[in-house]
């Protein structure tokens, strides 16, 4: 892997060291990959800053692009970008400074997950949930439990998800449960869109408690009783991993189980949170799709009826790439925008319904442009590129693909109905402090499919 700073810096003898460095820990990265998932890198970067945050981000999407499209077509799981995702420090720059994070804003967390989308929008995808879980057990977990996870994953491990389920009314009916026998916990169902779990060393688990209400539980993925399937076979977002996941009567440390009623005791904003990381992830597939845009009208030949030289040339498809623009300009202005509320929610000791039902209409609004703009764009692609842009061998193909499938997470027909209500009648998107028993309409998606 090269360490290749896309933004221009300098040349310094510190720019040098760094260099090297990287190049020799990607030599051992190499060693001391091993198929034991138990097992994490003998490296790991402390992230300090948001700059470093984003340059690290550089790194990890510099090296995903490589193999990208190999992997996309003969489904090989990225294995070595998740690591190295890891190594970089990635997993925990929104841990909070007290536990060893840099906690950078969020604003520079969409960026991180833009960056890495547009390397690969599988490995944009895959630590998504890993960082809207550690955000829920900041909330719910008692200081013993954040002070164990949140070392975890500072030293390397990752956190994936297990939480919906098939065949179900809905995505959140569940029906893996969690019993009691002579003292002892025990997890029992089944778990499918199970993203990034093929690469994680914890899972956190969704599942009925004996007295009826929701718990995540929180296990070692090597733990007797858990089979992992790669069974994800989506045509779009091929190498997220988002299979199966069986639990056969896994054993269960009871100092990992988190009552989920906790999120409802006050009003928060996690539901926004969680839909700002996947707007982030739309956002940077509209960026892959428009460079690859720009790239191959450079390289097709122009319509004879428009009598110019150039394919770049003809007057509708400068028309078009300008709305293109315009659009995924909107999209990033709007992402930004949501992420800066955010960013100014998390200097308040706590917040109001009224500023997390505002908190939700941003990122709704940042959704509903970046879902337009990556399946607009990236269909685009292929419409002005031209008969030569549908040949297998570009696999141009792979940035719709993956944007109609990522965009399911959330449909854009909800968003839109939401942010009318709440212009028109003042209507909040859903209770802030949610009631589980609600039948109303949340935004929060880890893995909502």
């Amino acid at each position: 892997m090269l360490c290749i700073f896309i933004h221009k810096l300098s040349i310094s003898p510190r720019l040098v060291e760094k260099y090297f460095f990287c190049k020799v820990m990607t030599a051992i990265q190499g060693v001391i990959m091993s198929n034991s998932l138990s097992k994490t890198t003998a490296y790991v970067q402390v992230i300090q800053n948001d700059q470093q945050a984003i340059n690290a981000a550089y790194q990890v999407a510099d090296f995903a692009l490589e193999g990208r499209n190999t992997r996309d077509q003969q489904r090989l799981l990225p294995h070595e970008q998740i690591e190295s995702f890891s190594q970089k420090g990635l997993g925990g720059i929104r841990i909070a400074k007290k536990y060893g994070g840099a906690f950078v804003s969020n604003k520079t967390l969409a960026q991180v997950f833009r960056i890495l989308s547009k390397g690969d929008a599988n490995v944009g995808q895959i630590p998504q949930n890993q960082i809207s879980l550690l955000n829920l057990i900041e909330i719910m977990g008692t200081e013993q439990q954040k002070q164990f996870i949140f070392s975890e994953i500072l030293a390397g491990k990752r956190l994936a998800n297990g939480g919906p389920e098939r065949n179900t009314h809905d995505s959140k009916t569940l029906k893996t449960t969690l019993t009691i026998e002579n003292g002892k916990y025990f997890l029992n169902g089944e778990k499918f869109y199970s993203t990034g779990t093929s690469f994680a060393h914890w899972l956190a688990i969704k599942a009925i408690h004996p007295e009826s209400h929701v718990v995540l539980v929180i296990v070692n993925r090597d733990a007797q009783g858990i089979e992992v399937i790669n069974d994800w076979n989506g045509f779009g977002q091929r190498t997220t991993a988002s299979g199966t996941v069986k639990l056969n009567h896994v054993e269960v440390n009871p100092e990992l189980i988190f009552d989920e009623r906790l999120l409802t005791q006050v009003p928060t904003y996690r539901s926004a949170y969680s839909q700002l990381l996947q707007v982030a992830i739309d956002v940077g597939i509209a960026e892959a799709a428009f460079e690859d845009t720009l790239s191959t009208i450079h390289k097709a030949r122009p319509i004879i009826d428009a009598n110019v030289e150039k394919a770049s040339f003809e007057h509708y498809t400068l028309q078009e790439v300008g709305k293109l623009n315009i659009l995924l300009d909107a999209a990033i202005l709007l992402l930004d925008e949501a992420a800066e509320y955010l960013d100014e929610l998390d200097q308040l000791q706590t917040v109001t319904d009224e500023q997390v039902a505002k908190a939700s209409i941003l990122v709704a609004e940042a959704k509903v442009y970046a879902n337009d703009a990556a399946l607009q764009i990236s269909e685009k692609l292929l419409e002005l590129g031209g008969s030569r842009s549908s040949l297998s061998q570009y696999n141009l193909d792979q940035h719709w693909r993956n944007a109609r499938v990522h965009t399911l997470h959330d449909p854009v027909r909800w968003k839109l109905h939401a942010i009318g209500n709440y212009y028109l009648k003042w209507s909040f998107p859903c209770p802030p402090c949610l009631d589980l028993r609600s039948n109303c309409h949340d935004f929060i998606s880890i893995g909502s499919n």
